[in-house]
């Protein structure tokens, strides 16, 4: 939803398809590879027992790195007019987004027995 927006609102202030493309493009060099990222996460293999599930994470945490470094190398080829600003742009507040959402995530309740 975030690179949407900022896509728009790239768009919105420079009147050209090429930034809003390029914004756009730098918000889903970071949504695919953690979407891969969670998706490897919940697999059979990476939940089988804590040391899977450990080897697991680094494995897939290294592939969302390629993924992510990939798609900014292939970005001149694959976004015409590819403004480096904007994609930049849209990389970091998609990124930042994160942090937002841990913020507003709802509290967990925790129940202590024995009160």
């Amino acid at each position: 939803m975030v690179t949407l927006l900022v896509a728009l609102a790239a768009w919105g202030f420079t009147g050209r398809s090429g930034a809003a493309w390029s914004a756009g493009y730098g918000g889903l060099a970071v949504v695919i590879p953690a979407v891969l990222f969670a998706r490897g996460l919940m697999s059979q293999f990476s939940s089988l027992n804590a040391a899977t599930a450990g080897f697991g994470f680094f494995v897939w945490e290294a592939i969302k790195i390629a993924v992510s470094v990939g798609m900014l190398f292939a970005a001149p080829q694959l976004v015409t007019d590819l403004d480096w600003l904007a994609m930049l742009i849209g990389l970091i507040v998609t990124l930042k987004v994160y942090w937002v959402a841990l913020l507003m995530r709802p509290k967990s309740k925790r129940s202590f027995s024995g009160n």
